[in-house]
């Protein structure tokens, strides 16, 4: 008996963060309305989207964006959800106890109910990207979510370039990995690495999708900004949807705030894991050691 298609209309939040959590909130509500009147189920906004990219410099001025998960972000965001009856994962800088703060997503259900929440597990400490100042590696590991509109996972931006997060979200069950996301350019680098490193970033996902049989989304924010002075950094956009089989089902334009919408149908999950079966594959008992940093 061939399976019954299924599919779930999701839309990707691409937009240009400012200084005022307020403002940005206003924008995104816009943004995430403007989904749901094309029918998006499922609503992503990009990594820490309240804020311009504070971990741009060292600065103990920015843990006052940080707030409780739940709390006062949450509340309007379930609201929201409630009202447009959609599933939101939304990316904030949570407040777990004073000194102790993680980057964090929040999953709200279509009727409003607080799901959950993941928090980053890598941290990067990079030029520009100093977020080990501010974040706590994550402690509640990888985790998937039953939502109304399907079973979702969610990662945030530097666990992109791990597979070991990849896997083990989708052997959780998750069908669609969500990937908050706040990653651009070096203005300095863009000319000889640009296109380089934005290819590296497709690649690595749509490798993550192909791998494991499921939709992986990444979304990110554009424009340039420089909070801490400087050239800043160039945010490239450019989200997207890749399907099952790697290939990109969809796209957004690299410097356009924008909702990109996209019908997935979750039945390509069975029919891609049916034909290239890695799941059934894996050689499981041999895999010791993998959970070593190095193996001399």
């Amino acid at each position: 008996m061939p399976i019954k298609e299924k599919n779930v209309r999701v839309g990707l939040v691409q937009m240009r963060c400012h200084q005022e959590p307020q403002l940005n909130f206003q924008n995104a509500e816009k943004l995430i309305r403007e989904a749901a009147g094309r029918g998006a189920e499922i609503v992503c906004l990009p990594e820490l989207f309240l804020s311009e990219y504070f971990c741009q410099s060292e600065d103990h001025r920015y843990f006052q964006l940080a707030e409780p998960i739940p709390g006062p972000s949450t509340e309007a965001l379930s609201a929201l959800a409630k009202e447009l009856s959609l599933v939101l994962v939304a990316s904030l800088f949570e407040r777990r106890a004073p000194g102790l703060y993680h980057n964090t997503a929040a999953i709200l259900d279509a009727d409003g109910t607080y799901l959950g929440k993941y928090r980053k597990m890598h941290i990067p400490d990079d030029p520009l990207f100093y977020e080990k100042f501010y974040f706590t590696p994550g402690d509640l590991g990888f985790r998937s979510w039953t939502t109304r509109a399907g079973k979702i996972g969610v990662l945030i931006c530097w666990d992109q370039w791990y597979p070991e997060a990849a896997r083990l979200t989708a052997l959780r069950g998750a069908e669609i990995l969500f990937y908050p996301t706040a990653i651009g350019w070096h203005p300095s680098e863009k000319k000889e690495y640009g296109v380089q490193q934005k290819e590296a970033w497709l690649l690595a996902q749509r490798a993550h999708a192909l791998a494991n049989g499921v939709y992986v989304i990444g979304v990110n924010r554009i424009g340039k900004e420089a909070p801490a002075g400087g050239a800043g950094l160039e945010f490239w956009g450019n989200s997207f949807i890749a399907a099952p089989d790697g290939s990109l089902l969809a796209e957004a334009p690299q410097q356009e705030e924008m909702v990109l919408v996209a019908d997935l149908d979750l039945t390509r999950i069975d029919q891609q894991r049916t034909h290239w079966p890695f799941l059934r594959d894996r050689r499981v008992d041999a895999y010791q050691g993998i959970e070593q940093r190095y193996l001399e």
